[in-house]
Parts: C-alpha cells; structure tokens; sequence
C-alpha cells in the first residue's frame, strides 16, 4: 500500500487508473469544472497564471521560452484584456510562473515574472522581475508598457537545475521556488527583503518525494497546491502553519481532469478554488479549469 502510493505521488505512468482512482481524496474540492476553451495564439504556451488583485475577476499569464516578453490580463472566458510589455528593457530567456502580492510599498500589490526555466541546465543565475501590478482602467487599446522593474537575482546552492514554479507567502513575503526534474524535489527560499543583495544564494528549506513539478501557489491562509503534469497535490493550512512545517506533512491528491501539457495553476483570489489552464497541443483541446472548494463546514 504505502508502496503504490509513493507511485501515485511520483506520478508513475503504468499504475491502473482503477488503483489511482482509490486514492483520490474528495474531502476539499468538487471536481473539476470547465470555464473555457483556449484558442488564443497568445496562449499557446502559456505557463504561468495568477489571479489578479488590482483587477478583481481576472487572471494574469504568461508564456514560456521563445516568446516576446510581456504579461497578458485575461477574464475567466479566456479573452486577452491587457498586454502589458516592456519595451527593449526585459527578454523572456525562459519565464515560466507568476505570482500576485505584497511588496515593499505597503498598501500595494505587485507582479512577481519568475525566470527559472532551464531545461538543459545551462544557466546558473535565475532571475525574478518584480513591478507593482498594473491597472486595466490604465491602459490604453489593450495595451500598456512597464518601465519600472526590480531585478532580483539568485542561484542554487546545490547546483544548476531547472524549476517552474513560484510561490509567495502573502503573510511573510517570503517568495518559494520549487525545482522540477529531480526525485526528490526540492523547495528554496527567497525570504524578505531579498533585494538587497547582488545574488542571492537561496537555502534549501524542504524537499518533497515528488518529481516534474510544474506550477503551484498558496492560499491566504496558507494551503498550497502544487501539480505535475498527472496530479495535484494538496497541503491543506486550518491552523496557520508556516510552510516548511505544512510541508512536512502528508499531501492530498485531488482528483485532476488530466491537460495535455498542464503547467500553469493559482488560487481564485477569495480562496475560493483553484484554476489549471494547460499549454496547447496540436489535436488536443484545452481548457481553463476551476476546483471549488467544497463548503469548509461540510467538508469537516
């Protein structure tokens, strides 16, 4: 038993969905409902998403590698509000998530554009940009370029790695980066403030028997999901506990409709239920998802 279920949580792709299904957990969320169909060119390979809090009810993305550098603003139907770029001052070497929350002004919100992709490990500095959350009523014909932006520079201590996903601590600030290829993966911290320096060395503060992690986010109070590409992963938080210690805990598995190339996931902004919205593969179609919470109350 503990041995089909360390499987599950690698995500080893000969277990019998029968066998799978058994360990579903049903206690937090409903299942998997979708929203909308992704058609946009913009989103073809799209790999990070954050649930906006300037402009409630939309969520921001991004594209990975190989696409021009900027952040898209889009409603829960998948229709493209906003583009927000940068002119000649960023590249997208290889972005892959984005968060939304605090920052060093208080009272403000801020987007955090991880880039921390690197599939053949060849670079050994991983940047965050960070630049307070822009406004859609700002904008003008959908479009708006950012000029103001924060480099935060940072590297492994354990070697050159790939990773793709970005958490923040709404609580503490601190931001979490989750690393992708290896069994087990291993979580490091950027705690705050942590611009003050030239480059960071981020420590290791956990590490998860899990492998190809590829997006995650934590709730306000705390919980977290993270996913690979065949399964979501849940920390439930009803006591506050700071990350690291949730961490050394035993995840749910939340029934997933299985993407094609799913990488990107947030939390709703009330904490309501989490979104999943997957890069497109030719033949296949995809979908934004949502996972809603069921009633706390009745969940207990």
């Amino acid at each position: 038993m503990k041995k089909l279920l360390l499987l599950l949580l690698l995500g080893t792709p000969w277990v019998a969905p029968a066998q799978i299904h058994s360990f579903y957990d049903t206690t937090f969320f409903l299942p998997g409902q979708r929203l909308a169909e992704s058609k946009a060119p913009k989103l073809q390979e799209i790999s990070g998403i954050a649930a906006s809090i300037r402009n409630p009810g939309y969520l921001w993305g991004l594209n990975d590698s190989g696409n021009p550098a900027e952040v898209l603003l889009m409603n829960d139907s998948l229709n493209i509000k906003l583009i927000v770029g940068f002119g000649k001052k960023l590249v997208n070497r290889d972005w892959e998530d984005i968060a939304v929350g605090p920052g060093p002004e208080p009272g403000k919100s801020y987007l955090y554009v991880a880039e921390i992709g690197d599939n053949l490990a060849l670079f050994p500095y991983k940047i965050i940009y960070r630049f307070e959350e822009p406004l859609l009523a700002d904008a003008k014909r959908g479009q708006l370029v950012v000029s103001d932006v924060t480099r935060i520079v940072f590297r492994f201590p354990d070697g050159v790695k790939d990773a793709e996903t970005l958490l923040l601590d709404p609580t503490t600030k601190n931001l979490y980066v989750v690393s992708k290829r290896e069994n087990p993966v291993h979580i490091y911290t950027l705690k705050y403030p942590y611009d003050n320096a030239d480059t960071l060395v981020v420590p290791i503060v956990a590490e998860l028997p899990l492998t190809m992690i590829v997006g995650g986010d934590i709730r306000p109070d705390g919980s977290v999901v993270l996913k690979n590409y065949r399964r979501v992963f849940y920390w439930d938080n009803p006591t506050h506990k700071p990350l690291e210690e949730l961490l050394k805990q035993d995840p749910s598995i939340i029934p997933y409709e299985e993407e094609p190339q799913g990488e990107a996931m947030t939390w709703r902004r009330d904490g309501s239920g989490f979104y999943t919205l997957s890069e497109r593969n030719p033949g296949k179609k995809t979908y934004l998802y949502f996972y809603k919470r069921r009633d706390e109350k009745a969940a207990k």
